[in-house]
This record gives structure tokens, C-alpha cells and sequence, in this order.
């Protein structure tokens, strides 16, 4: 009965390998969203003396929107291999010191606060161009860029929270010196 146990567990722990899919799809993704982003940019530079400032601004905010959403691609595809899969190292064996510092809860306000800093540039994207909206479309883009910041917010207090109840787990590493992880406590 012992070796069915560990031939599941085997097999569930082995699962995560499936991810990597996910992941290699993301940045194939995100090269076509580089190329869209080259496009933007060729067609922003091939017209810059035609526009007025404020599509000028309005050109280079969606610059900084395309930016910023491949910001959070790349975070999403490092911290979630980090996390979920494996370990980066080098090619000598030893660790890239800079990864592996976002752990899940990390992770989340990371990506609440981009997608918060996206919002916003839509919304003052939206605002430079107010008379293309209705006073309703406007109220709901405001509305619902409130509820993203008020969810960052709230997700930042919780893990404020999580780290003064737990304090030790947070600060700590989840990996062993071995490179191999410690199993999650399960003692919540």
C-alpha cells in the first residue's frame, strides 16, 4: 500500500512539470506581443510630427501600457517556473541570487499592482480623449478601476497581515541549501 502512496505522490509531483507548456506559451506569446508592440512604435515614430501633444501622449501611453503588461508576462513566467516547477541556476550549478525572491503572496500584489498602474493609464487615456465617452462609460471605467486599486489594496493588508501572524514563514526561504523544496507546513 506504501508503494502505491509514493507512486501517486510521484506522479502528482512529477504534474507540475505541466506548467512548463504554459509557460513556453506565454513567451511565445509574448514575442508576438513584442512584434505588435515594434508595429505601434514604427507607426508612432513614422507620424510623431503630424500629432498633437495630446496624441502624442496618447501614442507614448500605450507604449508604456504594452511595457508594462510584458512586465507582467515575464513576472508571471520566472516567478511561476520558480515557484511551481524548478529552480534557475546557472550554467555552473549555482543559483541566479536575483530570482526566486517573489514567493506566491509576493507575486499576487505584484501583479494587482501592475494591473493597477495599467488601469490607470487606460483611464487617462480615456480622459485625454473624454468627449469620445459617455458620462456613464465614464463613471464605470472609473468605477471599475477603483474595485482593481481597492483589491490591491486588500491584498497587500493580507499579506501585511499573513506576514505579522506568521512572521518566520515569510522571512524564510522554502527551499533547502540541496536546491530541493521543503514541503509546504501545513499547520494553518
Amino acid at each position: 500500500m506504501k508503494q502505491i502512496e509514493h507512486t501517486v505522490e510521484a506522479i502528482i509531483l512529477a504534474s507540475r512539470w505541466l506548467l512548463v507548456v504554459f509557460y513556453v506559451g506565454l513567451a511565445a506569446a509574448l514575442v508576438l506581443y513584442a512584434l505588435s508592440f515594434v508595429a505601434k512604435l514604427y507607426e508612432f515614430v513614422m507620424k510623431l510630427f503630424e500629432l498633437g501633444e495630446t496624441d502624442t501622449i496618447l501614442k507614448m501611453l500605450a507604449l508604456i501600457d504594452a511595457a508594462l503588461v510584458a512586465s507582467l508576462v515575464v513576472m508571471v513566467i520566472i516567478s511561476g517556473y520558480e515557484n511551481f516547477v524548478s529552480r534557475f541556476d546557472n550554467a555552473d550549478g549555482s543559483e541566479i541570487s536575483w530570482l526566486g525572491k517573489v514567493d506566491a503572496g509576493s507575486l499576487k500584489i505584484k501583479v494587482a499592482s501592475t494591473i493597477v498602474a495599467i488601469s490607470s493609464i487606460h483611464l487617462l487615456q480615456v480622459f485625454l480623449n473624454v468627449q469620445q465617452f459617455t458620462e456613464s462609460q465614464l463613471m464605470w471605467l472609473t468605477i471599475m478601476h477603483m474595485a482593481f486599486v481597492v483589491s490591491a489594496l486588500l491584498l497587500a493588508y493580507i499579506d501585511r497581515l499573513m506576514t505579522l501572524r506568521y512572521p518566520a514563514k515569510k522571512s524564510q526561504d522554502t527551499r533547502t541549501n540541496s536546491g530541493s523544496r521543503k514541503a509546504p507546513d501545513q499547520s494553518i
